[in-house]
């Protein structure tokens, strides 16, 4: 990434420093979080999901969002590694009630700054506002939750969220790669979640916005606000005005 891309990205993120440490990236995870949503419109355009230079592309030209194997799998891990960190990928499976999910399901990057962090833009509702500790036992406060990392089978990490399962982390090292195939699938299958429902999502100061089709949500700590909007014209602005997005076509509602 060279360095006109790296102040453009770090532009939209709103930050203005650099760095290399803890401190930074702890800044880095929290505003991408708020500025760049966690979305899965191309699924439903009829859009390939494009890894590598055309997911910096989508993300830092055009002011998109993306999946995990875009934000977690190839644009901010790029960005992390311009800045001086060393980065990791690394494939995960995803909780659903007391199963985790099939391998490779959902990408993360660890980070070590030299303590390994778990480092996660891309997971929308159930993510850390915050980077968290690998190698700690003990829990971690953060303002979506008590997180905690408890040893899994197989040499496997599993992350709590209010005791609740929530991902289970392998050790191997991955490369972007590696997760085409699931890709694949998620493009492609009846089953895919990505398939059966239209969603973009963010971080707010004090909670969540999300367009789920065309149901606009707004969550703080105490209160939930949901309004259905009712056209395109409503939908379009609520794209623009809450995530940036602004769309040449609306995505069917499934």
């Amino acid at each position: 990434m060279n360095s006109q891309m790296v102040q453009s990205y770090l532009g939209r993120l709103g930050v203005s420093g650099r760095g290399s440490d803890m401190e930074f990236l702890r800044e880095l995870q929290e505003c991408h979080l708020m500025a760049v949503p966690f979305e899965n419109i191309d699924f439903h355009l009829g859009e390939p999901i494009r890894l590598g230079e055309h997911a910096l592309d989508k993300v830092v030209r055009r002011g998109r969002g993306g999946t995990c194997r875009e934000l977690n799998g190839s644009v901010f891990p790029e960005l992390l590694r311009a800045l001086g960190y060393q980065v990791t990928l690394l494939g995960s499976r995803v909780f659903r009630g007391d199963r985790p999910s099939f391998p490779l399901a959902h990408t993360v990057i660890r980070v070590d700054t030299p303590q390994p962090w778990l480092v996660d833009v891309g997971f929308g509702r159930d993510g850390a506002r915050y980077p968290l500790q690998m190698d700690s036992r003990a829990p971690q406060p953060d303002p979506n939750g008590i997180f905690e990392f408890v040893p899994g089978p197989n040499g496997d990490l599993d992350l709590l969220r209010d005791g609740t399962p929530v991902l289970r982390i392998e050790d191997q090292p991955r490369t972007i790669d590696d997760f085409r195939h699931v890709l694949w699938w998620y493009e492609n299958s009846p089953s895919s979640p990505f398939r059966k429902s239209l969603f973009c999502t963010r971080e707010s100061e004090n909670g969540r916005i999300t367009l789920r089709g065309n149901l606009l949500t707004r969550t703080d700590k105490t209160h939930r606000e949901k309004r259905l909007l009712n056209c395109d014209s409503e939908i379009r602005q609520a794209y623009r005005e809450h995530f940036g997005i602004t769309l040449d076509r609306l995505p069917p509602i499934p």
